[in-house]
């Protein structure tokens, strides 16, 4: 295939339109993904469920928005970025404009666990370093960051006026409010998301040459995602890479993410004030990510994994005593673990691609945070039942708290074996 003459490059590479539109609907999913935890309380007490019910609901969503992380991975090469984030959001504005006619266990099951969880799947981190490794070549690093802060941002945004909201107009109010914002971006994306850079006649930002016309692969996508796991779980980092994002997950989105705002009240905290501590962690969070992505171009991710393991781990022992002092203890707690939240995303998908090599780095991504969705799941679900079983958190936090400090040791030897990137042969 003959190569095409390089467009005149643009004033703005169009790779940071295409991360903008990305960073506006993970905002959007980011929403969703709050709404259980503000939630959680005033469906459990209208339906007089216990809050082991409610937390299984909400386990199951955050099991499958991790499970089909790999398999959006391949729907993205498959049918594209544009087309899948489209059908992504319209899943989030269904399932959430449906809940508030639920009655019924299995209605808030299939709904929120099924509907939700799978858009919420495929708009969430893997999509944001799918963009981020096609579009980019140079500030990979500092993109993800943004990207996966677009987490924090969202909560930023959606956690205070959904907690207030609910407080006004109970808890179907919320899911109505994430329902208008995903659907609203569904017009935004169609307009402005383009799949390749190639598309637009250009390359990944920061490479320089011939455009050739895009690559679109071919064949079943599920059965690549199966195929890329299969290969990948050969290597014992892919095994020290999934463990450890396990307990990443065990240790924020199931953990802190749904069950902080009870815990909280149980402590006697009011609802909106706990979830505007949340709404802090979300703005240290932002500003620890995004700096995360720029350490990460620069330093060994081997070793920034092993500090924000390491701190967080810290952080979440201290939380059982914070939340019993005085406020100074929770205020501290929020800005220390909210620096840390995510923070182990960008230099987890630049240990990812070092070992998996670029063109499998989305898929056996996707399978890294599958682990972290299912750590979330167990947390969400163990946490409640700690709850309903014992009364307090407390065992739920310090448990969650060692185990982050396992994983900062295990994540030392990541990288260290022979890569599984194919080494060009001598010549």
């Amino acid at each position: 295939m003959t190569a095409a003459a390089p467009s005149p490059t643009p004033k703005i590479h169009y790779a940071w339109i295409a991360a903008g539109v990305t960073f506006v609907t993970l905002i959007a999913a980011a929403g969703a993904r709050a709404t259980p935890g503000v939630i959680l309380l005033p469906l459990g007490n209208e339906f007089q469920w216990s809050r082991a019910t409610v937390s299984s609901i909400v386990s199951i969503n955050i099991l499958l928005y991790g499970l089909i992380g790999p398999f959006a991975a391949a729907l993205y090469q498959r049918f594209g970025l544009r087309r899948t984030m489209v059908v992504a959001m319209a899943m989030l504005g269904t399932g959430y404009g449906l809940s508030t006619l639920a009655t019924q266990y299995w209605h808030f099951v299939v709904l929120w666990g099924f509907v939700v969880g799978i858009g919420s799947g495929m708009a969430a981190s893997v999509l944001g370093a799918a963009v981020a490794t096609r579009w980019f070549t140079q500030r990979r690093g500092l993109v993800m960051g943004l990207l996966t802060a677009s987490t924090a941002t969202g909560q930023l945004i959606f956690l205070p006026s959904l907690a207030q909201v609910v407080g006004e107009h109970g808890w179907r109010g919320a899911p109505l409010v994430v329902a208008g914002a995903t659907v609203l971006a569904i017009p935004f994306i169609w307009w402005l998301m383009r799949d390749d850079p190639r598309d637009v006649g250009q390359l990944p930002y920061g490479e320089t040459g011939p455009v050739h016309a895009a690559p679109v692969p071919t064949g079943n996508p599920a059965k690549r995602a199966i195929d890329t796991l299969i290969e990948a779980a050969r290597s014992r980092d892919f095994w020290l890479l999934a463990g450890s994002f396990f307990v990443c997950g065990a240790s924020t989105n199931g953990l802190v993410g749904t069950h902080f705002i009870p815990a909280a009240f149980d402590c006697g905290i009011p609802e909106v004030r706990a979830a505007g501590l949340l709404a802090l962690m979300g703005i240290f969070d932002l500003a620890g990510t995004t700096a995360s992505g720029w350490l990460s171009d620069r330093y060994s991710s081997r070793h920034l994994l092993f500090t924000y393991y390491g701190l967080r781990g810290l952080s979440l022992l201290f939380l059982p005593q914070a939340l019993l002092g005085p406020s100074a203890g929770l205020g501290v707690f929020a800005v220390f673990y909210g620096l840390d939240w995510i923070a182990t995303v960008p230099p987890t998908v630049k240990l990812t691609g070092e070992v998996f090599g670029r063109e499998k780095a989305s898929i056996v991504f996707g399978w890294v945070v599958a682990a972290h969705q299912v750590g979330a799941a167990f947390a969400a679900f163990t946490a409640g039942a700690i709850r309903t079983q014992f009364g307090s958190y407390a065992p739920a936090f310090i448990a969650s708290g060692t185990l982050c400090v396992i994983a900062a040791l295990a994540v030392l030897p990541i990288g260290r074996a022979k890569s599984l990137v194919p080494q060009p042969s001598a010549a």
